[in-house]
């Protein structure tokens, strides 16, 4: 879109007649008419009284920048949502309990009955942003199978089903 293409859309837009600008600019409506078909231009100091008329930046009114103009604010758009993104993963990786979830999976394995309840809730809270997250698992594991052997054998010789292993002296 050249200049004088530009005059004439944002006077257009502006909703006003030639006759309106000219007389604004205190010049013929002859001329205004030249300038829109691009028989003349506008000296630098009409351009100015223009583009304030038109409230429309001399960079608008001389580049044809509009494909730049949607470029511009879609790159904004995109770094507005990276943005965002970025963000939440600050705020996720402030929020990392991955040190604090395998301490409470070990202490599972020393209390035998505990574990089996807190592991489930460790596994629960247990992220993939958290920094451990695989030996947080990894823990789980293990304090489910400790829990189990003890529970085991505390049943075991509680109801007496190991068996009873008895030792005879063979003294002299």
């Amino acid at each position: 879109m050249v200049l004088s293409e530009r005059l004439k859309e944002s006077r257009l837009n502006k909703g006003y007649s030639q006759g309106e600008v000219a007389e604004f600019l205190h010049i013929s409506r002859q001329s205004i008419s030249k300038w829109e078909n691009g028989n003349s231009y506008p000296d630098l100091d009409n351009l100015v009284k223009l583009s304030e008329y038109y409230e429309v930046s001399i960079d608008k009114l001389l580049k044809e920048n509009q494909k730049m103009e949607t470029t511009i604010k879609l790159n904004e758009l995109q770094v507005e949502k990276e943005k965002q993104k970025s963000v939440f993963i600050r705020e996720e990786v402030k929020k990392d309990e991955g040190l604090f979830l395998l301490i409470i999976a070990f202490l599972g394995c020393l209390i035998a009955p505990y574990g089996f309840f807190i592991t489930p809730v460790v596994i629960k809270r247990n992220k993939k942003t958290n920094t451990l997250h695989k030996f947080v698992y990894f823990a789980c594991a293990c304090c489910l199978l400790v829990n189990s052997f003890v529970v085991y054998s505390l049943v075991t010789d509680t109801l007496g089903w190991g068996g009873t292993t008895t030792v005879e002296y063979l003294g002299e």
